[in-house]
């Protein structure tokens, strides 16, 4: 998290909006040379290689050669505006008469004294020139390969001379922009800008009197200032780098940090920074923070130096500050102020971060908007900032973030709200908002941010017990309707089975999930359904679908010979005209109804032969080998006739396994039928889980025609079924 879009300068978009402003600052009043005539590549050539003859012909302080020589550049730097013509001015070699022309030529007579013919215009020209070349990658290195960088730090120094004239701030400026131009992204770069002393006149600089100075100087620090591993690297290899520097600084084997940030900090750059971040101009403020936080990346030691110089509260009053870069740069650097390494995370809020980075969160601007969700993410960590950012007005504004398309937004508000669920005191709020049904719902981009939201409702449901539990049950009683539905919606899903009969029972809140069912919203609906289902299986480890019931223990087994045995038999039974031998003593212990039907008043108590007019041979066979046996295969295309016939025998045992049978065929086109099923036949495993596959497919079930029609029908036996469950032991086999 610590490189999140912290950058140099710079960047691929801004290096764009840097060549912008170079050119708008470039004496505007100047006649712009035309492009026009360059219609081909070899009119170019000829064209730059001109320019390029004057340059080298015209290296003298004689007042016509300064003349020539600024006329050439200009021309040059006006080519070099089109990134299309860059190429052919490298490739007909403007470089090296470029770099040289950065210096002052020799004075054409000894002792000659007084103002120089185009002081300072001309160097000015050829830096603003190369930083325009230097835009491209791959021309960096040759632009210092030809000698550059020694020539621009030299005009860094110029202000030295005592001369404060707008030509010496200019060309102080186009050095300082030139340098930032050549080290963008080009380590090695960075590290000879170092050994050729360029650091510190640039740190000088940012006590300039000229502002644009001021801030080309920050500009060019907050480049250099960028990960550096060259750099870092060598702290560890040579200490002599140190002594051959001037610096004196105690050193630990075990610190890594770039030694280019600590010469930009031996050479107190830091309080002249801090006093920038206070600046009314917004340029200047944004490079000074864009310094301080490549200063800080990475690098505990100077992190711990910027805010015992006193960097913390002008750093929180950006947060307000009308610029939008420098707010966003200010939210990193407090999110890494508040790093895990960092003792200050309290102080950050105390001294007044929390309220602007809230408002930030509902920015337009999408990285603005990413990077306060950042700093929040990071304060979060400390229990007391938990309960002062929810109590500020955070956590909407948070779960709102989680709606983003941009990936590492959608993390940042989901890191954020994992620290703030690990407060006691935020439980409910995060819940009454209707927290937990916007984790559940959201889509994910990326497996970081699905692992995080995983982990804060396994916190959240951690928690809900005791105090928590009792002011979530508190506002199920007075909240209005809305919080009492997303109350009862988040504890279905993460409450204690323990407490499912005191929270949806003794508390109500099994009729307000019953009537998301009824709601003519379709979220209202499917949020009830799977909370419903939820519930139902914590109240049970075992569902009627998935696992089939034991048979139960008969009085007595004649055993598999005795189905249809005529040995022993005193009763014979007539179906579809065959006969099939029983023994009384087998049927009067198998159930109530043959009981009633031999020892009750009925005519078939001392017949021999009873007719069974209303059920097949087939299925007779096998309930009366259920009889025998105790057990039976049940197969699907006999299960509905045997289910039959064992609700009219009240065979409890048999009736259950067809049950069983039967629901493994329960489907989206099946469900209705079946449940009228189990229904005429009193099946009332058979029953729940229907209730159960209508609950879990609801996402199926809700477009079918039917649908809300069939909800209206199984309601009361919906609730009976849910109040018996939770009324249950934990744990509880729903067959039994």
């Amino acid at each position: 998290m610590e490189n999140q879009k912290r950058h140099e300068q710079p960047t691929t978009s801004v290096r764009k909006n840097l060549k912008r402003k170079l050119e708008q600052d470039f004496e505007e009043d100047r006649k712009i040379a035309s492009l026009s005539s360059f219609d081909v590549q070899q009119d170019l050539s000829r064209e730059v290689r001109a320019q390029v003859d004057i340059l080298d012909s015209s290296f003298s302080s004689i007042e016509a050669d300064r003349a020539s020589a600024k006329r050439a550049i200009h021309v040059l730097s006006e080519l070099a505006k089109n990134e299309e013509t860059v190429n052919v001015i490298v490739d007909c070699g403007a470089v090296p008469a470029l770099v040289r022309h950065l210096q002052a030529p020799p004075l054409s007579r000894e002792g000659e004294s007084g103002p120089k013919p185009y002081e300072h215009e001309v160097e000015k020209g050829s830096a603003f020139t190369l930083g325009l070349l230097a835009v491209k990658p791959e021309h960096q290195q040759l632009i210092v390969d030809a000698g550059a960088l020694p020539h621009l730090v030299d005009l860094l120094k110029r202000q030295r001379d005592g001369k404060n004239s707008r030509a010496v701030s200019g060309v102080i400026r186009r050095a300082a922009d030139a340098i930032t131009n050549l080290a963008h992204e080009n380590s090695s770069i960075k590290t000879r800008v170092r050994i050729e002393g360029g650091i510190p006149p640039l740190v000088e600089l940012l006590e300039f009197v000229d502002m644009k100075v001021q801030r080309a100087a920050a500009g060019a620090l907050r480049t250099l200032a960028f990960k550096n591993d060259e750099n870092k690297n060598q702290v560890d290899e040579s200490w002599d780098s140190f002594r051959d520097l001037n610096t004196s600084i105690i050193f630990h084997a075990n610190d890594v940090f770039e030694f280019k940030n600590l010469q930009i900090v031996e050479c107190n750059a830091l309080p002249t920074l801090i006093l920038m971040l206070r600046s009314e101009d917004t340029a200047i403020h944004y490079e000074a923070v864009g310094v301080i936080g490549n200063l800080v990346h990475s690098s505990p030691n100077i992190k711990k130096e910027v805010i015992l110089a006193g960097a913390l509260q002008p750093v929180i009053g950006l947060l307000s500050s009308c610029c939008s870069e420098s707010q966003r740069e200010a939210a990193l650097l407090l999110g890494q102020f508040a790093a895990t390494d960092s003792d200050c995370k309290v102080h950050i809020v105390q001294r007044g971060a929390v309220k602007p980075l809230i408002d930030m969160l509902q920015s337009s601007d999408t990285q603005l908007r990413e990077m306060s969700a950042f700093a929040l993410g990071r304060l979060a960590q400390d229990i007391h900032n938990q309960a002062g950012i929810a109590h500020s007005g955070g956590i909407v504004p948070l779960l709102k973030l989680l709606d983003s398309k941009n990936g590492s937004l959608q993390h940042n508000a989901a890191f954020a709200l994992y620290g703030l669920a690990d407060n006691e005191d935020n439980v409910a709020d995060l819940i009454r908002v209707g927290g937990v049904q916007k984790l559940q719902d959201g889509e994910f981009i990326v497996q970081p941010t699905r692992d995080c939201v995983a982990k804060t409702l396994k916190r959240l449901e951690e928690k809900i017990h005791g105090r928590v539990l009792n002011h979530l049950l508190y506002l199920m009683r007075v909240a209005e309707k809305a919080v009492q539905r997303r109350v009862a919606l988040a504890l279905a899903h993460l409450c204690s089975p323990n407490d499912q009969k005191t929270i949806f029972i003794d508390s109500n809140g099994l009729e307000l999930l019953l009537e998301l069912l009824e709601s003519t919203n379709p979220k209202h609906q499917r949020d009830g359904s799977m909370a419903l289902y939820k519930l139902a299986n914590k109240a049970s480890s075992l569902s009627p679908v998935d696992a089939a019931p034991p048979s139960p223990t008969p009085q007595v087994y004649l055993g598999e010979k005795y189905v249809n045995n005529p040995t022993l038999s005193d009763i014979t039974f007539l179906i579809e005209g065959k006969r099939f031998y029983a023994h009384r003593i087998c049927l009067l212990a198998s159930s109530d109804a043959f009981r009633a039907m031999f020892d009750g008043g009925y005519r078939e108590k001392d017949a021999k032969d009873i007719e069974i007019p209303n059920i097949r041979w087939d299925v007779f066979e096998l309930m009366m080998r259920y009889i025998y046996t105790g057990s039976v295969n049940v197969n699907l295309d006999i299960a509905q006739e045997l289910l039959r016939a064992a609700d009219q025998y009240l065979l409890e045992g048999l009736k259950r396994l067809c049950e069983y049978a039967i629901a493994q065929d329960i489907s989206v086109e099946t469900v209705s039928l079946i449940y009228e099923l189990s229904e005429a036949f009193n099946a009332s495993s058979l029953k729940h889980a229907c209730i159960l596959f209508i609950l879990e497919k609801f996402d199926k079930l809700s477009a079918m025609p039917w649908y809300s029609h069939l909800i209206q029908r199984i309601l009361p036996e919906m609730h009976n079924y849910f109040v018996r469950a939770l009324a249950r032991p934990v744990q509880a086999d729903l067959w039994r």
